[in-house]
């Protein structure tokens, strides 16, 4: 059957390819834009330079995604755990015969040509994770599934550690989104941003500060437990939210902090709505918080090494790292997109973009010559790109006839999730800078191509759905 004859029979979803393509085409441009030359303004036709390579997986990964498309859905759920297997192997081969590229071993090369295993072990993860989670004997509230099922994330995510490349071990973490839409205990979410929030708040102000917050969060979740009054729930934001303001003179963490612990203590109590009886492990959880605290305290002081320790200032302590040092790449980055203004300099235009100022531009800071050439106008529409393709995912897997369907759904979404949110907020200051891509528009020939083949195994499950 002919690909035109297989999009018209079966229901092809073209708003989606139609969103896709368009983050394609962006990427393309703006690449040609940063690697622009003048004296060769026609290089991205010729494959001896990075544009023209460039464009060649452009050409394979639209080719990849037409034959994709014409594959039944079912053989990847048949072949979901060999392509996995797969995945594995390919990182293996690549910590043994791959190429040492400034201190990571994460790519093979051949031909002029690079392909980074890492990006097709997510695909293979997400496959595999999907049919393991739909077997109808498998379950999130099992304690042997629970560590089947986060094995198999964590194998790849270990295997790339070792290369050592941890921004892409990160994102393997979004797959905790499809384990929440598969039913596994949102506790685990709630100790999580606890945790979280208590590493940060602690680097950010001191042990001593998170002491009094979490004691102040207990009593007053204590406080609305036993009291279910709407005028409790007043007097506690009433009394917590000055005293944040007070301690820490900032507007910004005021309202910041104040939504946080709303947020957590709203979660709280309805995780202990059935569950009188669990009121009473909060003091330990109180005691854990504050030991973690100080512990965190004293792990970034005496056991991190001066450039971990300036990595992690960058991110939540910037005032403390050299402007011309640690600091340089998210002030140049922050600076280009500032300078762009409403409507940006135009395209080819960007000086800060053609004289190198912000380094990796091509890769981790694509964003901000985005920012620099096309303005606030050309990033809210990178953004609500991205907003519409993530939200037409989570439809197209909601719709999903099978279990199978939806879960590798939720598994895309969070990985270009993840991807964008951590690129956008690198470029911005807000997320430690980890080296993670911008999907479909970071310099990646092996990103672009296995997001490509993703997309298209999504679409083809979703044309599916009204074949009988």
């Amino acid at each position: 059957m002919s690909l035109r004859k297989a999009i018209d029979q079966k229901g092809f979803d073209w708003i989606t390819f139609a969103i896709y393509l368009s983050l394609v085409v962006i990427g393309t441009m703006s690449l040609y834009s940063v690697l622009y030359d003048k004296d060769n303004p026609y290089s991205f036709l010729s494959s001896n330079t990075e544009i023209g390579r460039y464009v060649i997986f452009v050409i394979l990964s639209l080719s990849a995604f037409l034959i994709v498309y014409l594959i039944e859905w079912k053989f990847w759920y048949t072949f979901s755990y060999p392509v996995y297997l797969l995945g594995i192997l390919l990182l293996i081969g690549v910590l043994i015969f791959g190429s040492d590229i400034k201190g990571s071993r994460s790519w093979f090369y051949f031909f002029g040509f690079s392909f980074q295993p890492s990006e097709f072990a997510k695909f293979g993860t997400a496959l595999a994770i999907s049919s393991y989670l739909a077997h109808y004997k498998n379950n999130l509230k099992n304690l042997k599934n629970i560590t089947t099922a986060f094995l198999i994330i964590l194998i790849p995510m270990l295997l790339i550690l070792l290369q050592p490349d941890a921004g892409s071990a990160l994102t393997f973490l979004s797959l905790l989104i499809l384990f929440y839409r598969a039913g596994f205990n949102p506790l685990f979410y709630i100790i999580t941003g606890i945790l979280t929030a208590t590493f940060i708040t602690t680097l950010v102000y001191s042990p001593y500060l998170v002491s009094i917050a979490a004691l102040i969060l207990s009593f007053g979740i204590i406080l609305l437990f036993y009291f279910k009054n709407k005028y409790w729930y007043l007097i506690y934001i009433i009394f917590i939210g000055p005293g944040i303001y007070l301690f820490t003179r900032n507007f910004h963490i005021y309202v910041i902090s104040v939504m946080f612990l709303i947020l957590v203590t709203a979660s709280i109590l309805h995780w202990l709505k059935n569950r009188e009886n669990t009121i009473y492990l909060i003091p330990f959880t109180v005691l854990f918080i504050i030991s973690l605290s100080f512990l965190t305290n004293y792990s970034f002081n005496n056991i991190l090494k001066p450039h971990q320790q300036e990595r992690i200032n960058v991110w939540l302590n910037p005032e403390k790292c050299d402007p011309r040092g640690s600091l340089y790449n998210v002030l140049q980055s922050k600076t280009a997109i500032g300078s762009g203004g409403l409507t940006g300099k135009g395209f080819l235009k960007g000086a800060m973009t053609h004289l190198n100022f912000v380094p990796e531009q091509t890769t981790d800071f694509i964003f901000s010559s985005i920012g620099e050439e096309q303005g606030f106008i050309g990033i809210m529409s990178i953004i609500v790109l991205f907003f519409l393709l993530i939200t037409r995912i989570l439809i197209i897997a909601e719709r999903g006839k099978t279990k199978f369907i939806t879960y590798y759904g939720y598994a895309l979404a969070g990985y270009i999730f993840i991807h964008f949110f951590m690129n956008v907020g690198m470029n911005m200051g807000l997320v430690p800078v980890v080296g993670i891509p911008l999907p479909f528009i970071s310099k990646g020939g092996t990103s672009l191509l296995v997001f490509s083949i993703m997309m298209a195994v999504l679409l083809k499950m979703d044309a599916e759905r009204n074949v009988r």
